[in-house]
């Protein structure tokens, strides 16, 4: 897709100051996606890693390559530089050769250099590919060089500086004149600043201190950022909102229950209009509602953006994942000329998904806008962030099934009903890209109001995963869109793929148990993909010693690809149960197949982190709100996974070879919920149906057994 729009090797690779100088549509927000490029780019052209270099990404200079989400990096991007460094090394030989005046085959490339093995002539790979024609178009058929497993290490960009404490985050940027900012929040995203009082608005004036309003939106801007931050806490006590009546109360899940919803009968991972919902299965052998509530990124950081307008041009810095979209929804927003607002990515906190990062970063053009030719650093809170960005949506689950003499599935019924994954800023109808930033709902502006659509892609959205894996000769399969529930919501890691894995492994762990199988034969039975089943007997290997089942301790089995296309991942997790009904993670046993890998170190970390992030999203996380506005302001009210909860952690990666590389960024989170939900009904016979599986939600459990 990526070399349609952007055919030419210089598209994806340049070369400056002696370097090598990749470019890129994808950002990097700790995925690694700038080591993996310049490990291909080192293997295709055997040049030194420490001499290759990643462009900033930036709009009207890298492509265009749209958000940096669905695990599509490395399939997307990877694949391009791999083919453009492959087609630029074909090039380059050709030309040594003519140059030498001999035969390709009488070359070798290594370590950065072209050789001639019947002379001592030799010459500079960065050399032959800075005078590659500008109109070189990338060869979609260029074959690629084997594997190099001695490039050494290759360790983040940056990494040492951030160890040593000096790594620039956007956060930290100072520029000449620099103004701070702050927003004065409304309680809930759509109340009404009625009016202000005049004493707090003059004084901070007297002071100093800018103030930006319009409609609704207001913003405090000036020197030094500590009085900005008094500024914008005595302006917020001073404004007066109306708010109409408030959030939607009361149990999220009822209210989905109740509303109407587009339906979709999903096949092959395809939602189908033309296609008539299938039937339940009226008397099923399992039956089971699985709910997820509305989560938080949980990002560490706070979002961030710095921006500047000067002399027409609007220039953002931000740590969006996606800037084209987000440069042309802030063009549309502020009747610009998209070539007039100019978005680069700069290192902030990654979030895996649509935290607020692109609502800064329009509030800081916001700002900047109304006092030009300053800089711009605007900084949320920790309660901005966990009060304003947009959630996780809450999904409910429905399952039923029926089985086959022999114990298997012979027929699954599943239907996953939520809102909207699909709130990041991008063009659509009605100005949709200008109608997903937050600030727009509070500006005095004509956008209409955003109406989520279902996401008619393959896996997308609420039926990511939904399509089980496992050969099921009976699926009838229901997405179902419910708009308008009380929380703005967008995406958030693994989108609908957590909760539909929980309702099947869970279903699956469940068949197991009344089949009296082992649960992962029992698995195997119903996969017909033997690198599935490989994974798997990977996984069983690794479990030969048997776990120490102690009291309260139990064993969860759970297994997923993500998407049904990329990386295959098997989980067990080992955990007790405490007296008081705490879950105690104790060892975690994943098996992983993702192809060829490109960087063993950030696939490992990938799967270890989503480990982490699976883990907390089980046993702890959940958004509460009220009728004005969300109650998790913090991570006290909002806990997530701590460092005395980390259990021990052991991968084995397997396959690769000549199959190609997919993604592994989202691949372990939710066989890692449903993995831990398998192991609290094997230490405690309760088959929890609600997350986050806490201690209460344990304890309640119990005492009503």
């Amino acid at each position: 897709m990526s070399l349609t729009v952007y055919p030419f090797v210089r598209d994806w690779l340049r070369v400056a100051q002696g370097r090598l100088v990749l470019r890129t549509g994808k950002v990097d927000i700790g995925q690694r996606i700038s080591t993996a490029l310049m490990r291909i780019a080192a293997e295709e052209l055997s040049l030194p890693i420490d001499r290759i270099d990643v462009a900033p990404v930036r709009t009207g200079d890298s492509p265009d390559e749209g958000i940096t989400s669905g695990s599509n990096s490395i399939q997307q991007t990877g694949q391009a530089q791999r083919l453009a460094c492959a087609t630029a090394r074909g090039a380059a030989l050709l030309r040594a050769a003519e140059g030498f005046g001999v035969d390709v085959a009488a070359l070798d490339l290594a370590e950065g250099l072209v050789r001639h093995r019947g002379s001592n002539k030799q010459i500079s790979v960065l050399d032959l590919l800075s005078e590659l024609a500008d109109d070189l178009k990338v060869d979609p058929e260029a074959p690629s060089r084997a594997l190099n497993t001695a490039l050494g290490d290759a360790p983040p960009r940056g990494l040492r500086a951030m160890v040593e404490g000096t790594f620039a985050y956007l956060h930290d940027l100072e520029r000449p004149g620099m103004l701070h900012a702050r927003i004065v929040r409304p309680p809930v995203l759509d109340a009404v600043l009625i009016d202000i009082d005049p004493d707090p608005l003059h004084r901070a004036q007297a002071a100093g201190l800018q103030i930006i309003r319009d409609g609704s939106f207001l913003a405090v801007a000036g020197t030094p950022e500590w009085a900005v931050v008094r500024g914008a806490e005595k302006l917020s006590a001073a404004c007066n909102w109306d708010i109409g009546t408030g959030l939607e109360t009361g149990d999220v899940f009822e209210v989905m229950a109740e509303r109407d919803a587009e339906r979709l009968t999903v096949v092959n991972g395809f939602p189908e209009t033309s296609l008539r919902l299938p039937e339940p299965i009226e008397t099923p052998d399992f039956e089971a509602t699985f709910k997820r509530p509305y989560t938080l990124h949980g990002a560490l950081a706070p979002s961030a953006a710095l921006a500047e307008f000067k002399a027409g041009q609007l220039e953002i810095l931000t740590h969006s994942q996606g800037i084209y979209p987000l440069r042309d929804s802030i063009a549309d927003s502020l009747a610009m000329a998209p070539e007039d607002v100019v978005v680069e990515h700069a290192p902030g906190s990654g979030c895996y998904g649509h935290n607020a990062a692109d609502d800064v970063a329009f509030e800081t053009a916001l700002i900047a806008r109304a006092l030009p030719d300053r800089p711009v650093l605007l900084k949320y809170t920790r309660a901005d962030e966990h009060a304003r960005e947009p959630v996780g949506p809450a999904m409910a689950v429905s399952v039923r099934a029926s089985l086959d003499d022999e114990g298997e599935v012979a027929a699954l019924w599943m239907e996953a009903r939520g809102d909207t994954f699909r709130g990041r800023p991008r063009a659509g109808p009605n100005r949709a890209g200008a109608a997903r930033l937050a600030a727009n709902r509070a500006r005095d502006a004509d956008i209409p109001r955003f109406v989520p659509e279902p996401n008619m892609n393959r896996h997308a959205g609420l039926h990511r995963n939904l399509d089980p894996i496992y050969a099921f000769a009976d699926k009838r399969l229901v997405k179902a869109l419910v708009p308008d529930l009380p929380l703005r919501s967008s995406a958030l890691r693994c989108l609908g793929a957590t909760a539909n894995i929980l309702a099947l492994e869970s279903m699956m762990d469940s068949l197991a148990g009344r089949a009296g199988a082992d649960p992962i034969s029992y698995r195997q039975r119903h996969l017909e993909d033997r690198r599935a089943a490989a994974v798997l007997d990977r996984l069983q290997d690794m479990l030969k010693r048997p776990p120490f089942l102690g009291e309260g301790a139990g064993r969860g089995i759970a297994y997923a690809q993500y998407k049904n296309a990329m990386t295959r991942v098997g989980v067990a997790v080992d955990l007790t149960v405490q007296e008081c009904g705490a879950v105690r993670l104790d060892h975690v046993r994943l098996a992983a197949d993702a192809g060829r890998v490109v960087d063993a170190d950030g696939l490992r970390a990938q799967l270890e982190g989503g480990v982490l992030q699976g883990a907390s999203w089980a046993l702890h996380e959940e958004v509460h709100w009220g009728p004005s506005g969300r109650e998790t302001l913090d991570w006290d009210s909002y806990p997530v996974l701590r460092f005395d909860e980390v259990p021990k952690i052991t991968i084995e990666v397997i396959g690769g070879g000549d199959a190609p590389s997919v993604g592994a960024g989202e691949a372990s989170p939710p066989p890692t919920v449903a993995a831990i939900a398998n192991g609290i009904f094997a230490a405690t016979g309760l088959r929890l149906y609600r997350l986050p599986l806490n201690a209460d939600a344990i304890m309640t459990a119990a005492l009503q057994e």
